[in-house]
């Protein structure tokens, strides 16, 4: 976890994805099925809102290769971030996060080999993607 001062931090729970990944867009798809009470809003890392918020949080604009929680104004990178969301799904999803009492050092290098090989494990997509959403403030903006 970062913790970082901001002017204005987002007070929702939002994920930045890779909206080009096909893995990435699969978690997506994955949190609209199943946060029915719609906790999370979504970001991909290319869009306006993804960007701000990157900036906001200190981290690359570009070249980002880890999902990014932002929930009350801090910021959850990597498999801390996986478990946190997975908190926030219903039954069975919620046990997932039980995994978050693995050594980190262990669930960051099993999420850091799939993210270093996610194009080519999974596919990339020529252009921007955006799941359908199941709400109309799913995503922060209009835009992908």
């Amino acid at each position: 976890m970062l913790q970082r001062q901001a002017q204005r931090p987002p007070a929702e729970r939002v994920v930045l994805y890779d909206g080009l990944c096909k893995l990435c867009n699969g978690w997506a798809n994955f949190l609209i099925r199943h946060d029915r009470q719609h906790r999370i809003r979504l970001a991909t890392v290319q869009s306006p809102a993804g960007q701000a918020l990157l900036h906001w949080a200190g981290l690359p604009l570009d070249n980002v290769k880890t999902i990014v929680l932002i929930d009350e104004g801090q910021i959850y990178l990597r498999a801390t971030a996986i478990f946190r969301v997975t908190a926030c799904l219903p039954w069975p999803w919620r046990a997932l996060a039980l995994l978050r009492w693995l050594p980190a050092k262990l669930s960051n290098y099993c999420y850091d080999r799939i993210a270093v090989n996610r194009y080519r494990l999974f596919g990339r997509y020529d252009s921007l993607q955006r799941p359908q959403a199941d709400h109309p403030q799913r995503f922060l903006d209009n835009g992908c």
